[in-house]
């Protein structure tokens, strides 16, 4: 870690804000290379760590009379959110760090949590001071609720990330499309209602956003990454929450990190009424999203106050040993279940296997999935292998992935008009198993060696 990263985008052009807002940084900066001195003491980061926190407090009390002199609309909301973090985030922090005697691991975590509480808070909550709110989406039909979740998330994405998304589809069904951190929230309402929103992130994307708040080359997620994640995305459905009147009266009940199995186990359950997977040019990030009487809550890694250092450990070191050999992915097309089953069974135990039965959800997947590979059913109806590998080839994120089309005739016309597609190579659907997985283990043994 070098610093965070102070630049134009955090200026709200409000001198004293602005100028308590380079404060924070500054504190925060120090109090990091205070804590990587081996040579400090104890005392030396309790002062650093009481300096921020009382500044950190004034801030919140002259921006809060700020907001009162203008007669700010939402001062109610905004003072809750710093209520929130000087009642309940920082008291447990201090208490945390005090119990071990400030360790750098400890004073790490605090930072982490300040870091990404203040960077989103002023991108977000800070910035509609200026006016540049959102609109509220109240009483709309069905039919307009996904669009309306759509345009807010694509702007939160802009104004947090500071990035722009585009959505790549509206059924992302926790798909594995790399190494995920996901964040999961549950909010309680009235009557026993409850909403579920899960947060997830492409580690490519989290790297970027950490590379840009800390001005330094991010290598891989660490404890760091990982609980400035978890704070950015508190704030990103908090402001989720300010655009949908109906979800303000909802309070924070559990958080937790899942795993890429606990996230499709989760789908399968019950699937998210709102689903959305976007691209942001860095890295995929989807929103999910159940509004449901019951959800099911005995997921591991389940974080409170007390237990946040331990779970995040225990997430990154169970998560980094899924990540250190990362399987090929092989999507495999048939319109025949029985045959997709088959190569599937035959794959599986080496590689990441996806399905697909069409040529359109062939193009669904690919999106989603992005397959090192693709096994392609030569004799589909409607729309046939032809013209789903051309569909392929003519969209530029998708070209140059290795085709090996899947045919059922092994008569020299057949090949021959298989072959003139140019493809990396044909598959008899006929060939003993072994032979069609050893010509799988050559391609990408080959493929390694380039």
């Amino acid at each position: 870690m070098k610093q965070v990263a102070w630049n134009d985008r955090y200026k709200l052009g409000i001198d004293f804000i602005d100028k308590e807002h380079k404060q924070l940084f500054s504190t925060m900066n120090k109090l990091m290379r205070i804590n990587e001195d081996e040579e400090k003491s104890e005392w030396v980061c309790r002062e650093g760590v009481k300096f921020l926190k009382n500044h950190s407090f004034e801030h919140f009390k002259h921006e809060e009379a700020y907001m009162l002199s203008i007669n700010y609309k939402d001062y109610e909301v905004h003072k809750r959110l710093h209520d929130d973090f000087r009642e309940k985030t920082l008291p447990v922090l201090e208490q945390e760090m005090e119990e071990m005697q400030y360790s750098p691991e400890s004073v790490r975590h605090f930072l982490a949590v300040c870091i990404g509480w203040v960077i989103s808070h002023t991108l977000t909550e800070d910035m509609a001071i200026l006016g540049k709110t959102r609109s509220k989406w109240v009483d709309l039909p069905h039919e307009r609720e996904r669009e309306a979740v759509e345009l807010t998330v694509v702007q939160l994405v802009q104004d947090i990330f500071h990035m722009k998304a585009k959505m790549i589809s509206e059924q992302y069904g926790g798909q594995d499309f790399g190494k995920l951190v996901c964040c999961r929230f549950i909010y309680k309402g009235q009557e026993k209602r409850k909403w579920e929103v899960i947060l997830v992130y492409e580690e490519q994307l989290l790297l970027k956003i950490m590379s840009a708040i800390l001005n330094v080359d991010y290598p891989k997620l660490d404890v760091m990454a990982i609980n400035v994640t978890r704070y950015i995305s508190r704030q990103f459905i908090e402001r989720v929450r300010e655009s949908f009147p109906s979800l303000e009266k909802f309070e924070l009940e559990k958080e937790s990190l899942l795993t890429q199995e606990q996230l499709q186990d989760s789908f399968e359950r019950e699937h998210p009424s709102c689903s959305l997977l976007f691209d942001t040019g860095s890295g995929y990030f989807a929103f999910c999203a159940i509004t449901a009487n019951s959800i099911h809550d005995k997921i591991a890694y389940a974080i409170d106050h007390q237990n946040a250092m331990d779970m995040v450990n225990q997430y990154l070191t169970v998560e980094n040993k899924e990540w250190e050999e990362p399987r090929k992915r092989v999507l495999v097309v048939d319109d025949s279940e029985f045959m997709r089953k088959k190569i599937s069974s035959l794959l599986e135990k080496d590689y990441h296997v996806v399905e697909a039965d069409s040529g359109v959800s062939t193009i669904q997947s690919i999106v989603v999935n992005k397959p090192n590979l693709i096994l392609l059913d030569y004799e589909m109806p409607i729309c046939d292998g032809r013209q789903t590998l051309e569909m392929i080839r003519s969209e530029k994120t998708m070209a140059g992935i290795p085709v090996i089309f899947l045919t059922g005739r092994g008569d020299r016309e057949s090949v021959r008009n298989v072959m003139a597609l140019k493809p990396e190579g044909y598959l008899l659907k006929t060939m003993p198993e072994e032979h069609i997985k050893k010509v799988i283990d050559d391609f990408f043994a080959k493929q390694d060696k380039q």
